[in-house]
């Protein structure tokens, strides 16, 4: 059964009003594939999710960066959020074999008054989250040739930018979890059956 992982990031309350800085911090980090791809998606909401966006900009990939912070300048607010949906390089299984390929990516940032529809009250919600698609192109899959290497290739990719985020924000808090809520880490420990991945 497949589920989406996303990573939670909570700041310092007091640094709220700096999100927007936090957020093309996050986006200067992201590796965005370079490949040929599908449009990205620069999305900016107010108040909750159901309400429809104040802009919602396809752009053609690979775009700059200084285009999407641009666009950002003009939608400011506590009760204002972010979503890029774009792309970065992952191994993929294509059907017959594996190739290194773009795969779906999502930045968002919330204001401290935006609503972002999760089970929390929007006081504990979090402030920027990074939704790396479905989880099963972080997990091992026995039944299919090279699964282990490639796999634990798109872990480390993962992880290390878990690491650069944690480096470069001043994270308070974060958690790496599926939506169901299950702790990433330990589903990847059922699946491997206790075995550690090669550093």
């Amino acid at each position: 059964m497949t589920d989406q992982l996303y990573l939670s990031i909570w700041l310092p309350e007091a640094l709220g009003s700096w999100r927007t800085r936090y957020f093309e911090k996050i986006l200067s980090l992201i590796p965005f594939s370079q490949r040929e791809q599908g449009q990205s998606t620069l999305t900016v909401q107010a108040i909750d999710v159901t309400e429809p966006p104040l802009l919602e900009r396809p752009m053609n990939g690979p775009f700059q960066l200084s285009d999407v912070v641009a666009l950002l300048r003009d939608y400011e607010g506590d009760d204002v959020a972010y979503k890029l949906e774009s792309w970065w390089d992952l191994w993929v299984y294509s059907g017959e074999d594996w190739q290194i390929a773009p795969a779906r990516i999502a930045i968002s940032a919330f204001g401290p008054k935006f609503d972002n529809g999760g089970t929390l009250e929007m006081a504990a919600q979090e402030d920027l989250r990074i939704d790396f698609g479905v989880d099963t192109a972080f997990l091992p899959d026995p039944d299919l040739t090279g699964s282990g290497k490639l796999i634990e290739s798109n872990i480390k990719s993962l992880l290390h930018l878990v690491r650069q985020v944690e480096e470069a924000l001043p994270v308070e808090k974060r958690v790496l979890e599926t939506e169901s809520g299950q702790n990433f880490a330990e589903k990847l420990t059922q699946i491997l059956g206790g075995q550690t991945l090669t550093q």
